[in-house]
Formats: structure tokens, sequence, C-alpha cells
């Protein structure tokens, strides 16, 4: 059996799809992928400059199109939905994130990770959502098996802050909001779909941003071990998979299909216990809904 790749990408000519984070990794490969393929990106970016640059570097330039949106801020947000929302969209792949960061806090003084990684996702999600016909794409993390939710405390006001373990929890997070939302929509009718994705160890320029010059060296060097870390364009296509497979199941979570799920080609993969808690996961959904209201 053939193992898939983005040269199984079904036509995406008419398509419209917005992409998080595309100036740069997984989400610029993401947009090759997809502008290839004939869809439209709107490749939405904190810095507008950086992402002008990299569409230009497509193959299929004229396919992309560039809107500001920087998560840790939820006026930009709104304004970047509002932006969208009136235009005929098919896919939202949430893609951007940030990864083991220093203590930090978004505009609104949420955590810097749960503010990025899913707060800022969420609301352009809920944003987006009436103007989509077809899915959202949620990235989760392999890194999601070490995460816990702790409803009271997301934005780690209360306890000793640890980078990776916030990074941890909002990629849960990412996953629960997906199975979440799938799980509201079929109660709706609605036949907008959501579907999760994670990209197993990509070299990215994620990693490199711990504020500690010797976690980025370690980091570095792991990227030379080919077993256990694979480039950013094969890790794009769990996500691409996700985005673009017609008969991807609703609420369905894929990752790379090698050992560990750190690399390999797409698959329905599984995920935690704690990431199937339906009881914390309606109140995550809500209590997100609460904090990103005007």
């Amino acid at each position: 059996m053939s193992r898939w790749t983005a040269a199984d990408i079904p036509d995406q000519t008419g398509r419209t799809v917005v992409i998080t984070g595309a100036n740069s990794g997984l989400g610029l490969q993401a947009t090759e992928a997809l502008t290839t393929a004939g869809a439209r990106v709107v490749m939405a970016c904190r810095d507008t400059s950086r992402a002008e640059s990299a569409r230009q570097g497509l193959s299929q330039p004229e396919r992309a199109e560039v809107v500001e949106l920087d998560l840790a801020d939820l006026d930009s947000v709104r304004a970047a939905g509002e932006t969208l929302s009136g235009r005929q969209l098919d896919v939202l792949i949430n893609n951007a994130g940030v990864m083991n960061v220093p203590l930090g806090r978004t505009a609104q003084g949420h955590e810097m990770q749960f503010g990025v990684n899913v707060l800022g996702h969420f609301a352009l999600t809920q944003q987006l959502a009436p103007a989509l016909s077809d899915r959202v794409v949620w990235l989760g993390s392999i890194m999601h098996r070490f995460g816990s939710i702790v409803l009271d405390d997301l934005d780690w006001n209360r306890r000793r802050y640890i980078p990776m373990s916030a990074y941890a929890a909002s990629k849960l997070a990412c996953v629960m909001l997906a199975y979440e939302q799938q799980r509201r929509l079929d109660a709706a009718g609605w036949p907008l779909m959501a579907v999760a994705a994670h990209p197993g160890y990509s070299a990215t320029n994620l990693q490199y941003h711990s504020g500690s010059g010797l976690q980025d060296l370690v980091m570095r060097a792991a990227e030379k071990i080919p077993f256990l870390v694979q480039p950013a364009e094969r890790g794009a296509l769990p996500e691409l998979y996700a985005a673009t497979v017609r008969d991807v199941p609703p609420g369905a979570y894929i990752g790379p299909d090698g050992p560990g799920e750190l690399t390999g080609h797409p698959r329905v993969v599984g995920s935690t216990g704690a990431s199937r808690d339906e009881s914390v996961a309606a109140a995550l959904w809500d209590r997100c809904e609460a904090l990103v209201a005007p």
C-alpha cells in the first residue's frame, strides 16, 4: 500500500484555505503544497512583511495573499476575522504556534503559549466558522501526552511556570477543542467538520525560543538524527492530509506512521485518555468562549 504524500492532495481548484503562521515552517510548506494543488491560500501572519516575502517565493505566488493576524492580541484576531468572515472560505488550518518560551503575556494578559496556541485560534475559529464550507484543522503535538488541563489556572497565574509543561497543556487543549467542536457540530447538525493533526518531530524554527542557549543547542543537535526528526516538508503532511482528504473521519487525529509518531507519513492515530475527557473538554470550550468574549 502506498504512503500518502503531497502528490496525493486532491485537486484544490476553487477552494480557499486560511493558514495561520504561513510564512515559515509547516505553514509555509502547507501553503506551497496547497497552492500547487490549485487552492487559494490566505496566509494569516503576524509579520506581514516576512509573509509577503514568503509569498513571493512560492511556486504559484498569485494564488496566495497575506492578511495580518497577531494571535497574541485578540483585537488583531477580531480584525482579521472581520476581514475574512465575509468571504467564501473552505478550510481553516490553525497551524501557528509558540513552543517552550519563557513566561510571557499576550496583549490581554494571557500566558503566551495558551494565548497564542489555544485562545487566539479559538477566537479565529469561532469568527470564521460560519464562512467555512468544509473543515477546521487544529494542530496538536506528541507533547499533548504530557499535558494536563487545569481549568481554574489556564493562564499559569498560580502554578510555577514550566515552559514545556505549558506547551504540552496548550497542545492537549487544541486536541480536546477539536474533539469538542466536532461533538458540538454533530449536535447542531452542522456539516462543518473538525479534525486534529500533529507533525511528529519536525525541523522548524519553533523549537528555538526557550531563552536557554543550551536547550536550543540540544534541540538543534537532535535534528541531525534522521529517525528522530523529519524535515518540515514531511512534517506538514499530517495537516495537509487532515485538510484535504475527502473521507477523513470527522473528529479524527492525524499523525505520522513511524515509531512513536515522530516521523513518517500521515494516518489516523490515537490520543491520550485525558484528551477524550468530554466533561473537561466541554468546560474548557465554555471557558475559552468567556475569555475571548469582547
